[in-house]
């Protein structure tokens, strides 16, 4: 290992805390090789090794959580392969984790479209949430993306709206309230695929579409929209 992986991972046992540790399995995050260090930090120690990927590789292959979730930040996307975005996907156990290196590495990647529809497919809880929080990133991220290349997604939104494992439906839920608050075309190609899935027989279906629904027909999104409608006339 290098000298840099040795400090980094000192410095993550010298940060973390049994208090951390036990916040973070409390909203669900899996512990059992977390140092209970707080994100700030991680950002601190990701400015100092920006796009330097062989320590990247080293972290992620650390199996330690924090270090995995420093992998995702100092990863060069440039350099990450399809092959790596496969195998890293399939060792996530956490919804943090799944977070961000979709929204950290993934979806700065070429493979990012691709990957979205294929993990979403896929039938492991981390790998489908993995698609849906990648759906949710693009369209928040990719800033020049036209409709036509989000809009698809909203086939698989519903087709998996009726998962009824937790963090797969809020991934789900998170996707469709992202696309929907993009601008008004989506909006309302968003409004009209939640009033479908809440005519699903899913109770997943149903929370999805009622609280997509509350956020998207609000006053408060729709006047956003209205602004950014106004200035690109």
């Amino acid at each position: 290992m290098s000298q840099a992986f040795d400090e980094i991972l000192a410095e993550l046992k010298q940060q973390g805390s049994e208090a951390d540790r036990a916040g973070m399995a409390r909203f669900g995050i899996a512990v059992e090789r977390a140092f209970g260090v707080k994100h700030p930090v991680l950002k601190q120690i990701a400015r100092r090794h920006r796009k330097n990927h062989a320590l990247a590789l080293e972290l992620w292959d650390s199996g330690f959580h924090e270090a995995r979730l420093l992998a995702t930040l100092i990863a060069d996307p440039a350099q990450v392969t399809e092959a790596q975005l496969d195998a890293w996907v399939q060792e996530i156990n956490s919804w943090d984790l799944c977070d961000g290196f979709t929204g950290n590495l993934a979806d700065k990647t070429p493979f990012a479209y691709a990957k979205a529809v294929e993990w979403a497919h896929r039938q492991e809880e981390f790998v489908r949430r993995a698609g849906f929080a990648l759906i949710a990133w693009l369209a928040v991220h990719d800033k020049t993306a036209p409709n036509a290349k989000l809009a698809p997604f909203f086939e698989l939104i519903e087709q998996y709206a009726g998962d009824e494992r937790n963090f797969v439906k809020k991934a789900v839920n998170w996707a469709l309230r992202q696309l929907g608050k993009r601008n008004r075309a989506l909006n309302q190609q968003a409004i009209a695929a939640a009033q479908r899935i809440a005519t699903l027989d899913s109770k997943a279906a149903r929370w999805i579409a009622a609280d997509a629904l509350r956020e998207l027909q609000s006053e408060a999104v729709q006047a956003r929209l209205d602004t950014k409608a106004a200035k690109e006339v």
